[in-house]
């Protein structure tokens, strides 16, 4: 007799002999064990040793491990939404694209048509559907493997949760194995779930994880991904197509062409037909469904940073959830928590100052430039995060010139290498100076040109004497700025080059590199800092984000905080976890005070005189880089903090910034303050409008007034001649004829005169913007 034959009379047999579930489970495997012993499944299951047919389905179940074992259910993947300082939804990003609902929140044909096409006796047996299984059974063996599931809607759950949490190609692929010991599992499984959740349950946690397709996760999802609308609202003619897409959705996925919607059209009149079958719908009822079109509308997957209108800080939240310690303590469980997700997310994001940035971006670089242009805001004493905006648009498209990473952060946060520094990194070896007891107008005797040996007296942190990795090269100053003498507040506000090489060989560069390093200070690429004399002038490429919380730092009187974007995380159930600042004191206020002063003649004496100020207490350090491969400012006020870079991310030393279109502009040299100085001044004016202005703390004249020894030279007294102010000495009277020689004044064309702007780190002599 056939196989299929005797499958079939045999479980009429054990039909009309089953008097409950447990018996008839029972009887199903004496069914197969009776198959075992006639050697027909000999090569696909393996059966201990038995003496007789007669054995006992005791024996058989203890011999097969078919005993009930718990299933572990992680939490399915969800999305996540970011919520701004002010509770306002900002963005939604999701491992999965799935919103998990309640049975009774799915339409009844929708349950019907699943029910139907999947398992249609799901409410009438147990873990396992003793006619599917056994017809399945027929089918396997007659093809010589396994060709047809037979699994019932609880099995089928199992295995998608296997699935799911499964961490590993080897585990992904022992839960979707074609084999028979997969199947016992998974009954094993199936049993514990039957015993410890009802049908109803079962069946809303299958609708929940099952994929549909086009990126749907979840029969919400999916219904809204698919026909615009909740699951609540859906059609029979809906409803048998998301029933039909859970067996293959590859196959049937409607986004792939037009071929796979045919074939899921196709597959919807199957589960309509099988519907109309089993006497779930009518005759008309199944004919008018089979005419309806498929319907397919494509509606956009909601979320994910690139659909956030500030996708640069999405990104930097999903990698400080994935990177720092205060998320879980280990990369495997702070992938977990995003990964399943379902969070509600509170960020340090705050709308007004984001516009304001993306406004004064926007006013003097296009998005379609080759240079970029990116800036942070950090606040001081907290280091919370207020905004990140580039000039180019977040997504994959280059033919749009849009940036795939995250241009205003670090490597660590989704970005690049970022920018070497430049000059915003004479900061560091200022405040060495001033920590090392150096007074404001204590100085030294800069030389009009230097060239760095290849070895010199410089030590790094290592001890070893270092020099400059390219030497011989040289180093320069204006062309009409020169050298001579420079106190800490001249040298500062002229950027010159000559002076903080000497002075950095004066306080020591092991010194200033550990003070950049107490503010916070690493390279965007996450390697080691480089430790060359010409670490002073800015060799280090860095991001907005760190420069801006090292510049807080100092506004936040030497206390460091650590950048922060997230303050709460909610998570599905409602539990609530705050993240609070983490700041610690790494620098005297009294030298950080004694910094502001000097920083802030930046704005009325120095690099920025030519911008202007922003009507505030502010301080800041314009940043010209070797060759003007970029250019950058950093400033602060004691409320808020800001780092604005510009350079070409095809290549900054490829591509400088010399005869270059920005803007609409075209520029022969670009300078920290032609470009990025005006956008953090409007930027700020902008993002600071409601705030009170905050002064910042007078600097201690007895500690750091006047000078000690290191004292600017007192130029000859001259005879006095008519029309001079009576003195003497052939100034106007005011104190202070060393200033007027070298003061920086604003030219014609609306650029800054160097007339004592040597804010170029090294390399050719600056030739005033023209």
């Amino acid at each position: 007799m056939p196989f299929s034959s005797w499958c079939r009379r045999t479980l009429s047999l054990v039909q009309a002999q089953a008097k409950d579930r447990s018996s008839l489970l029972a009887n199903v495997l004496r069914l197969i064990i009776a198959a075992a012993v006639a050697g027909m499944l000999a090569a696909a299951v393996a059966l201990p040793a038995v003496g007789g047919v007669g054995m006992t389905v005791k024996s058989a179940t203890e011999g097969l491990q078919l005993t009930p074992e718990e299933l572990d259910e992680p939490p399915l993947p969800e999305k996540s939404v970011l919520l701004d300082r002010d509770g306002d939804p900002i963005a939604q990003f999701y491992f999965e694209n799935r919103e998990s609902i309640k049975l009774d929140q799915v339409a009844p044909v929708m349950r019907e048509a699943i029910v139907a096409i999947e398992d249609f006796r799901f409410y009438e047996h147990g873990p396992i559907d003793l006619e599917g299984t056994v017809r399945a059974l027929a089918k396997n063996l007659s093809s010589g493997g396994v060709t047809q599931g037979g699994s019932s809607i609880t099995q089928q759950y199992v295995k998608l949760v296997l699935f799911n949490k499964a961490e590993t190609k080897e585990e992904r692929a022992a839960a979707t194995a074609t084999t028979y010991s997969r199947k016992l599992t998974e009954l094993r499984f199936a049993m514990a779930l039957e015993k410890k959740y009802t049908k109803d349950q079962i069946l809303e946690r299958y609708l929940n994880i099952s994929y549909f397709g086009a990126g749907a996760y979840g029969v919400q999802a999916a219904s809204r991904r698919f026909f615009d609308k909740p699951a609540s609202k859906l059609t029979l003619a809906e409803a048998a197509t998301l029933a039909g897409a859970v067996q293959n959705p590859s196959v049937t996925d409607p986004n792939v062409n037009k071929a796979s919607r045919k074939r899921l059209l196709d597959r919807r009149n199957v589960v309509i037909d099988r519907m109309y079958k089993i006497g779930k719908i009518t005759p008309q009822e199944a004919a008018e469904a089979r005419a309806k079109p498929l319907g397919w509308k494509d509606v956009d997957i909601p979320g994910g940073c690139q659909e956030s209108p500030y996708p640069y800080f999405c990104l930097y939240v999903q990698y400080e959830i994935l990177t720092n310690p205060a998320f879980g303590k280990s990369d495997s469980q702070r992938r977990r928590l995003l990964r399943n997700g379902g969070l509600t997310i509170r960020t340090t994001l705050d709308p007004k100052m984001q516009r304001a940035s993306e406004k004064a971006i926007a006013r003097y670089v296009d998005p379609t430039d080759d240079p970029v242009a990116s800036q942070a805001m950090v606040v001081p004493g907290s280091g919370e995060i207020r905004a990140m905006a580039a000039s180019r648009k977040f997504g994959a498209s280059r033919k749009k010139k849009e940036i795939s990473y995250n241009l205003p952060a670090d490597r660590a946060h989704g970005g690049g290498a970022g920018f070497q520094a430049g000059s915003t990194f004479k900061v560091f070896t200022l405040l060495t100076a001033l920590d090392q007891g150096m007074k404001v107008d204590d100085g030294l005797k800069a030389p009009n040109g230097y060239i760095a040996p290849s070895v010199s007296s410089f030590k790094n942190c290592k001890g070893r004497n270092v020099g400059e990795p390219t030497a011989p090269h040289p180093i320069s100053n204006s062309s009409e700025g020169g050298g001579g003498f420079k106190s800490l507040s001249t040298g500062t506000w002229g950027s010159v080059n000559t002076f903080f090489v000497a002075l950095e060989e004066k306080v020591g560069l092991c010194e200033t590199v550990t003070m950049a390093k107490e503010l916070g200070v690493k390279r965007a690429d996450g390697t080691p800092l480089r430790e060359f004399q010409t670490f002073t002038l800015g060799i280090n490429e860095m991001d907005p984000v760190t420069l801006s919380n090292a510049y807080a730092t100092i506004a936040a009187r030497g206390e460091y905080c650590r950048p922060i974007a997230v303050t709460e995380v909610r998570d599905r159930y409602g539990k609530a976890t705050k993240h609070k600042p983490k700041c610690k004191q790494v620098l005297d206020e009294e030298v950080a005070d004694a910094a502001s002063h000097i920083l802030s003649g930046v704005f009325t004496k120095g690099t920025m005189s030519g911008v202007g100020g922003i009507g505030r207490d502010a301080a800041g350090k314009t940043g010209t880089t070797d060759n003007y491969t970029a250019a950058w400012f950093a400033g602060y006020t004691p409320d808020l903090a800001s780092a604005v870079s510009l350079g070409d991310p095809r290549g900054a030393f490829a591509n400088d910034l010399t005869g270059v279109t920005i803007g609409g502009t075209t520029w022969g040299y670009v300078y920290g303050a032609t470009i990025s100085g005006p956008i953090w001044k409007y930027s700020m004016m902008e993002a600071l409008k409601g705030t009170d202005p905050t002064s910042f703390t007078p600097l201690n004249m007895e500690r750091f007034g006047g000078c000690s020894t290191a004292c600017a030279p007192k130029p000859p007294k001259k005879e006095k001649k008519e029309g001079e102010d009576g003195d003497g000495d052939g100034d106007d009277g005011d104190g202070d004829d060393w200033e007027e020689e070298d003061q920086t004044l604003p030219d014609q064309d609306g650029g800054i005169d160097q007339r004592w702007n040597d804010d170029v780190d090294f390399g050719d002599p600056i030739t005033p913007i023209g």
